[in-house]
């Protein structure tokens, strides 16, 4: 499967605007052949915690519909959105169809307050997107590699949707690379370039396979960049090289003291 990889200048918080830019690059993505085309975080407003919430069905996901279904493409992209628990950041997945699937994401960012303004979601998920298993996570859960590793029997792409500051560019590389490797797995990171509210954002947007390689990445511009990916490729790196099966459980922990009696 064709993946593109969406990397958007966002019009701070501007749904309408960010809208008809991300339109313009679905185009793109469909001529080059992509199946899946991925949206940054929170694509329509940039990483606002004055965002209006949107209702599930709500105009962007109405957009999302007859996108997808005009252009044949399922469409992964981050919205603030209105749930039972309250404001919550999360990822839509849509599909030529007009099924809809949600995530929303696990670890609020606290350093930025987020945890003040979007509940944290309670659940990991894996979608069936035409055979292939996507799990979703939204950037600052990027840092937790015990959910990866929760969910990498049942995965063949993350998708890491972010708004990732250029200030902290190395840990978004290289994490992404660790994310793959660890799980031998596709890691798709789509990160936003721009400025708003006052940080700078680089981009680095990145595919990398489950043995640690860019397969393709992006600079510090808005563009869309596409890569393929399939479950034959994880399944064969996880036989030739079986890491996963020498996993054992959780051990206990003992911690010592040097002092004496």
């Amino acid at each position: 499967m064709k993946v593109a990889l969406v990397q958007l200048d966002l019009a701070w918080e501007d749904p309408a605007v960010n809208r008809q830019r991300a339109e313009r690059r679905l185009r793109e993505a469909a001529a080059l052949g992509a199946r899946l085309v991925v949206l940054p975080e929170m694509f329509t407003c940039g990483f606002s915690m004055r965002a209006t919430a949107e209702a599930e069905g709500g105009e962007t996901e109405a957009w999302m519909a007859e996108a997808a279904a005009g252009m044949d493409l399922w469409i992964l992209a981050g919205v603030p959105q209105l749930s039972a628990e309250g404001r919550q950041n999360r990822a839509v997945l849509m599909s030529p169809t007009g099924a809809v699937q949600r995530y929303s994401k696990l670890h609020p960012f606290s350093m930025a307050d987020e945890h003040h303004h979007y509940a944290p979601g309670s659940e990991t998920v894996t979608w069936d997107v035409e055979g292939l298993r996507l799990t979703p996570f939204i950037c600052y859960d990027l840092r937790f590699p015990e959910v990866f590793r929760a969910t990498a029997a049942h995965t063949d792409l993350y998708c890491v949707i972010a708004n990732w500051p250029e200030r902290r560019r190395a840990h978004w590389q290289a994490l992404l690379l660790a994310r793959a490797i660890e799980n031998q797995a596709f890691v798709a990171g789509v990160n936003r370039v721009g400025d708003g509210d006052g940080l700078h954002y680089a981009g680095d947007s990145a595919l990398v396979s489950p043995w640690g390689e860019r397969i393709v990445s992006a600079a510090e511009a808005e563009t869309v960049v596409v890569g393929e990916v399939s479950r034959e490729a994880v399944a064969n790196a996880r036989l030739t090289f079986p890491v996963l099966n020498d996993r054992r459980p959780p051990v206990p922990h003992r911690t010592s003291s040097d002092s004496q009696g």
